[in-house]
């Protein structure tokens, strides 16, 4: 029988990838509002799916990357299945691709629809309370 992973990091990683989502559904997965950020970059020459850059992004700092190399050293370091789910086709996106489209992001858009993503994931269901774990 094989030991519990002591690491908290892999269940948080694999609950976001989980709500990457399913464009039918009534809420919205991730990758669906990822889609909706305006994509900075030009035309031209472009390899990778903003909303599978963002989503990998996301995901490496969840798992606690700090640092654009963080994020690429993640993503090469993500299994096949997490990258499938992501919308990763082909080849990971470097750390050169990570910090030029996140430098160029409108953060403000991308906080709105991120924000307005987190309110109605964390809406409770018709004749249902919202918890709050607070702490200390």
């Amino acid at each position: 029988m094989p030991a519990p992973p002591s690491s908290r990091i892999d269940p948080a990683v694999g609950h976001l990838v989980g709500l990457a989502g399913d464009a039918t559904l009534a809420r919205p997965g991730l990758l669906v509002v990822l889609a909706r950020v305006a994509d900075p970059r030009h035309r031209r020459g472009l390899r990778h799916r903003l909303a599978a850059i963002l989503g990998l992004a996301l995901c490496a700092v969840v798992a606690g990357a700090r640092s654009f190399t963080a994020i690429a050293e993640w993503a090469v370091d993500a299994d096949e299945q997490t990258l499938r789910m992501l919308g990763v086709t082909g080849v990971v996106p470097s750390e050169s691709t990570f910090r030029r489209t996140l430098q160029r992001l409108d953060a403000d858009a991308f906080d709105d629809l991120a924000g307005a993503w987190v309110q109605e994931a964390t809406r409770p269901e018709p004749k249902e309370r919202r918890v709050i774990a607070v702490d200390g």
